[in-house]
């Protein structure tokens, strides 16, 4: 079962199984006590982030230690930890541009806490292991190393490989477009699946390419 932890524009996910539970994604600084209450009712045994960025990764210190928890991630994004500029992002759409302006200005502002991951993640990893039945697919592209996490071939957590923040599209804001484009045409091709987003509401899988190009040309 996948629960959305709403942080007001991100979006925090506990994936709960028989034997166990995991967070997805840790949200900011002052939201740290509401993900952690919203954990206190699992076994959570893993943190799971989806990419380096810090609206998603600065409470992991705070809530790997209150939980007793390792965090894990995909190694590409390690560097990010230390310094979020270090992957330039661009952006197309208006809505894309006023959107990484903020997130730049974010990214001078905000700090991640010091702190190195205990597991690094790579594309196919099972996290069984964990009490659940998911595994763990690379979709780079808004950053190098983001990573998306597939629960029983049924709901697909994908981070900010795509985006839900003013309507259903391909992020807004990628280190790399190509590679982005990619990844969301990997996440069609996944068929039948609930896309829970980094920022925004859930809604069923879709044809992502052919929507992102609907509404570059409309913006």
């Amino acid at each position: 079962m996948v629960q959305r932890i709403c942080l007001g524009n991100v979006n925090c996910y506990i994936i709960s199984g028989e034997k166990g539970a995991i967070l997805v994604d840790t949200g900011r600084e002052t939201s740290r006590q509401m993900v952690l209450e919203a954990c206190r009712p699992y076994n959570v045994r893993l943190i799971v982030l989806t990419h380096g960025h810090v609206d998603h990764v600065q409470n992991a210190p705070f809530l790997s230690e209150a939980l007793s928890c390792p965090v894990a991630m995909s190694g590409a994004d390690i560097p990010l930890l230390r310094d979020n500029m270090l992957q330039p992002l661009s952006a197309r759409s208006l809505l894309g541009k006023l959107v990484l302006g903020a997130s730049i200005k974010s990214f001078h502002k905000d700090k991640i806490p010091p702190f190195v991951p205990d597991m690094v993640l790579e594309e196919g990893a099972s996290l069984d292991a964990y009490g659940v039945q998911a595994k763990i697919i690379s979709l780079p592209g808004h950053t190098k190393g983001s990573i998306g996490i597939d629960v029983m071939e049924r709901d697909l957590i994908v981070g900010d490989a795509l985006m839900n923040l003013f309507y259903p599209t391909v992020s807004m804001l990628y280190h790399d477009r190509t590679a982005m484009l990619q990844s969301a045409a990997r996440i069609s091709g996944m068929g039948a699946r609930r896309i829970y987003f980094g920022h925004g509401r859930s809604i069923r899988n879709r044809e992502w390419l052919g929507h992102e190009i609907h509404r570059s040309s409309a913006i």
